[in-house]
């Protein structure tokens, strides 16, 4: 099921028990997961082909206290992806046990070789995490106020002066989506295609961030700002053009010198106009329909431009471990911010750059994370305990079956988690 057959029907059957992410529908997790789901794309837009075998422990990226031990829960809930049909996921563990990296799948359709557990990949809406982070530390620098209208700072757009930094970063701007809107009742106002034939044919197109925020802006705002939660990829746009202007240098610029520098994030890259993931990775597929027919392309190489400040980022999964861990350990910004960020609000129970997650008492209670994925082929995932001395970041990758997203993608999501912070002892 693709994100077009999604948005157009099947989820108008569950409006009761949905939210909407990255502008297409998601379905919440079921019992102890509830409110996460799969975030960005992820849920809609991924589809894989099953394949045996999981990589045990990479001994050549661990801490030698971590290397070669037995995570017999990790692994299974590791193939658990694969065995649903997606093509491979790399996955890397730290807790008090130590550090614990792993892949299950394959790398490439018609080969045998696993996905690299240090490889890169399209982290999607993770890039939201960043933005948001390097917005925060301009408020603590006295730059950017966070109750502060961001027309403002960015006069020549035309903004609702209603509308403050604090709204973008939780997503309650009420701005429309440039990826396009769906409503409750089934009503879809495009917008740039993310999904489908439309958006194969134009995945290397290349897009400015003035134009996508005008594009949104010339649409009608989904609710008055600040009276509802709806998430906008339009509002990291805005975050990233608030960074340039407030600076005076580029994103990408601001990103190396802000946290990738400091925390020696080498696998990161802020990609611009760049369609290429560097260095060792997994591939990812779309699978689509053209007349009436079905397709699958590789879309390894994409033109993320499409999602500038809001989902254009490449990671790995050390480096995303290293970031949330320092996140989360005050590392990055002042404990008073830092409070702001991990306090969640709305319906989506989203802070700023944050969802806020309850799994339970008997799951180490609140985790802070964020998913994400592009349009098509990558998923990736971020989660941390309070501390940041627990993590699970993870990259899954999609072939050429055909799968049912919104059953088969939370049930081994849930795996996942219960593996990683319940011990393994949920069913």
């Amino acid at each position: 099921m693709n994100g077009s057959a999604i948005a157009a029907s099947g989820l108008r059957k569950a409006n009761k028990d949905k939210i909407v992410l990255d502008g297409v529908n998601r379905f919440r997790m079921p019992r102890v997961f509830r409110g996460v789901a799969v975030t960005a794309l992820a849920a809609a837009l991924l589809a894989g082909a099953a394949t045996p075998g999981v990589a045990a422990a990479d001994s050549r990226s661990l801490p030698k206290a971590a290397a070669g031990q037995d995570r017999p829960e990790l692994q299974k809930a590791v193939q658990a992806f694969v065995d649903r049909g997606y093509a491979g996921l790399q996955m890397r563990v730290h807790d008090q046990r130590g550090e614990w990296v792993g892949s299950a799948g394959v790398r490439k359709l018609g080969q045998s070789a696993k996905p690299p557990t240090n490889g890169r990949f399209w982290v999607g809406s993770i890039t939201k995490t960043f933005t948001a982070t390097v917005v925060l530390q301009l408020v603590a620098e006295g730059k950017i106020g966070l109750d502060a209208p961001v027309a403002g700072y960015l006069p020549k757009l035309g903004l609702d002066r209603r509308i403050t930094v604090r709204m973008l970063l939780r997503h309650t701007s009420g701005l429309f989506n440039y990826t396009g809107e769906y409503y409750d009742d089934g009503t879809v106002v495009p917008g740039i295609p993310a999904m489908g034939k439309e958006w194969v044919d134009n995945r290397f197109r290349t897009y400015r961030p003035q134009e996508l925020v005008r594009l949104a802006l010339s649409k009608p705002a989904r609710f008055e700002p600040g009276t509802d939660q709806s998430y906008s990829n339009t509002n990291y746009t805005l975050a990233l053009l608030l960074i340039e202007k407030v600076t005076g240098r580029s994103y990408a610029e601001e990103m190396q010198r802000r946290i990738l520098r400091p925390l020696g994030l080498r696998g990161t890259v802020v990609p611009g106009v760049r369609t290429q993931l560097p260095g060792p990775h997994a591939h990812g597929y779309y699978r689509y329909q053209d007349a009436g027919q079905w397709k699958v392309v590789d879309v390894t190489r994409q033109n993320l431009s499409l999602l500038a400040g809001a989902g254009d980022m490449i990671s790995t999964t050390q480096d995303l471990q290293t970031f949330v861990s320092a996140l989360m350990g005050g590392k990055l910004l002042p404990a008073p911010l830092l409070a702001e960020m991990r306090k969640p609000h709305g319906k989506l129970g989203y802070g700023l750059g944050l969802f806020v997650q309850d799994l339970g008492p008997n799951c180490g209670g609140t985790v802070f994370q964020h998913n994400g994925s592009p349009p098509g082929g990558y998923g990736a995932l971020m989660y941390s305990s309070p501390d940041g001395s627990k993590t699970l970041t993870a990259s899954v990758t999609s072939g050429d079956a055909a799968v049912d997203q919104a059953q088969e993608f939370p049930k081994a999501l849930e795996k996942l988690l219960t593996a990683v912070f319940c011990g393994g002892q949920a069913d």
